[in-house]
């Protein structure tokens, strides 16, 4: 992968960002002693723990917002590189698939972050307030900006993991934890893409749109006149604002959605190759594996057998 031109630091953190960091991380590694990936009782939160380098591997991304605490993290996005570090919030406003490659972690010093995914009503709730300003910035093109952790987004994280401590403080709390962080995000400079893809109307809105229906709709035959009718725009138009957002053609979205869903599906359900392919929409095993060993640079069967040896799981955004 190429060195990474955006999540780069220029700025030295003030000791109470230090201190706040050191907190969340404390929290994270407390209940992720005994697993990788811990779901939690907050069903939009999970929490995450990487002790091995990674190979570069695929996965794909929803909307949701990542916070870094300790380790680094490369994410490359048709060929725009995203570096994470201990001092990273990753955003995300869309579905959609990357490459992604843990590195510089081990059992000393594990990769930590906690993943929130995004309640986009949610969002748009907290947009309709006229007091609600963004700062002011070029609105980022693709659907993934890292921006830099701040006080007041590391205590409102902190906050919701303690929930996990007083359960019975979930159901009341954790809708208002959550609204915080959504709303400290959407006080940064990286906000200005969630803020289109959330406003209603909007073209990025409505691209968006196009986005979720494929990624629910991915087995399906492909018609882009009716893509653009559910956005709501002509077809090439559709087609510049999805690579604006994606890197990416809405076939070469689609392609990528089959090929990783059969991946996992192999992967953590024991599929055959032949069965993954059915159910992810080929009418071709052929043209799968052909598809299949460009996109992964193995056949199936062999690349499913080499993740388990090396026992690297690349499911979801994590």
């Amino acid at each position: 992968m190429k060195m990474p031109r955006q999540g780069k630091k220029l700025n030295i953190p003030e000791p109470v960002v230090i201190e706040k960091r050191k907190e969340l991380a404390e929290k994270i590694a407390a209940h992720t002693r005994t697993a990788d990936e811990f779901p939690t009782a907050i069903p939009e939160l999970t929490l995450f723990r990487r002790a091995n380098p990674t190979p570069c591997y695929k996965a794909t991304y929803e909307p949701s917002i990542t916070v870094f605490v300790q380790g680094r993290k490369r994410i490359n996005l048709g060929g725009e590189e995203y570096l994470c570090d201990e001092s990273s919030f990753l955003l995300s406003s869309i579905d959609v698939p990357v490459q992604s490659q843990i590195v510089g972690v081990s059992e000393a010093v594990p990769l930590l972050f906690l993943l929130l995914r995004l309640d986009m009503p949610m969002v748009r709730e907290i947009l309709s307030h006229d007091h609600v300003a963004m700062p002011n910035a070029a609105p980022h093109r693709r659907g993934l900006a890292v921006g830099e952790t701040t006080t007041g987004l590391l205590s409102a994280c902190i906050r919701l993991i303690e929930l996990l401590d007083t359960p019975e403080d979930i159901l009341f709390l954790s809708h208002l934890f959550q609204r915080e962080i959504v709303y400290r995000i959407l006080r940064t400079p990286q906000a200005a893409r969630l803020r289109a893809i959330a406003t209603s109307g909007d073209i990025s809105h409505r691209t968006a749109r196009a986005i979720a229906w494929l990624r629910g709709n991915f087995a399906k035959p492909l018609r882009m006149e009716e893509l653009a009718r559910i956005a709501r725009m002509g077809v090439s138009t559709l087609h510049h604002q999805f690579r604006a957002l994606t890197a990416m053609s809405p076939l070469q979205f689609q392609k990528q959605l089959r090929l990783q869903t059969a991946r996992e599906r192999m992967l953590m359900d024991g599929l055959d190759a032949t069965s993954a392919a059915y159910e992810v929409g080929y009418e071709s095993v052929s043209q799968f594996n052909r598809e299949y060993s460009r996109f992964f640079g193995l056949p199936p069967m062999r690349d499913i057998k080499a993740l388990k040896d090396s026992k690297v799981v690349p499911i979801g955004g994590a």
